[in-house]
């Protein structure tokens, strides 16, 4: 114990949590490994890929956090006009060897692995070695809904083969969507990376759950579906365990934060409409 009658971080059980490129990954990811060592008493190692990602996405991660970085792997030879998608899969499944060796670095006992939801072809590594895998998802129930569906869709299909989603796809919680509101990759079983995301929501069952970042509040209707899922084993428990918003740091920060709630509670119900673009967002 130190003398603040804490374990040492050398000694805690350890998390390794494997970070997507792109700073809306990153973010939510190293705030969620803050509190498995503040607030959870584990050690952490947020794991980010060198292709792809830039230096200053890691300035943000908590001092309490340790970070590694996989080597760079050879890219240059899928062919050009790849989709981003189609690389960053690649990308994962030529780091499996030296995520390997990371994991088997770790001093302390590894207690489970946390990859990124476009990085479930992990998970195989976390059985290997007997500890439990859980995806992390940065954005929300209805992602992961989206995911199953793509996945149940293809439920007996002869490998190799895919199919469209309907034209209209009901998720959970009463959300309906039609087919040209999805994202690019999921509008068409001809997209070349759709195949991937097939393969990838197959991977998603192996996993011991989702940790999700949402709450109970933003989609009730969606956490209840998953757990009567759960119940029945059709699909991995989903924990809502966000929202992962770092921290504010200065009076001028929660000055804002205060004036903004101040104005959404002077809207009428069900007039505002909050929308983000994300990293990559136009």
């Amino acid at each position: 114990m130190d003398s603040t009658g804490a374990e040492p971080l050398a000694l805690r059980p350890h998390v390794v949590l494997l970070a997507s490129p792109g700073a809306g990954h990153l973010i939510p990811l190293a705030e969620l490994a803050r509190r498995l060592v503040d607030h959870h008493g584990f050690a952490a190692t947020l794991v980010t890929f060198t292709d792809l990602s830039t230096p200053e996405a890691l300035s943000g991660v908590p001092a309490c956090v340790a970070t590694a970085a996989l080597p760079s792997v050879q890219l240059d030879d899928l062919p050009d006009g790849t989709s981003m998608e189609t690389v960053l899969f690649e990308l994962v499944h030529r780091s499996l060897p030296n995520l390997r060796a990371i994991l088997r670095s770790v001093g302390a006992p590894l207690a489970a692995l946390v990859p990124d939801f476009f990085c479930s072809a992990a998970l195989p590594l976390a059985a290997e070695l007997g500890v439990p895998g859980y995806v992390f998802v940065p954005s929300n129930l209805t992602t992961i809904a989206l995911m199953r569906a793509t996945v149940e869709l293809h439920d007996g299909v002869p490998p190799g083969e895919y199919r469209d989603l309907p034209e209209l796809l009901c998720l959970p919680g009463g959300v309906s969507l039609r087919r040209t509101d999805l994202p690019r990759s999921f509008q068409s079983s001809n997209e070349p990376v759709y195949a991937h995301l097939v393969e990838e929501g197959r991977r998603y069952r192996g996993a011991d759950g989702f940790l999700v970042n949402t709450f109970y509040e933003l989609e009730p209707a969606a956490v209840e579906e998953f757990k009567q899922a759960a119940g029945r084993g059709a699909f991995p428990p989903v924990f809502p365990v966000g929202p992962f918003v770092r921290p504010s740091t200065s009076s001028d920060d929660a000055a804002g934060a205060s004036a903004c709630i101040e104005w959404l509670d002077r809207q009428p119900t069900g007039s505002v409409v909050y929308v983000s673009f994300g990293s990559a967002g136009r």
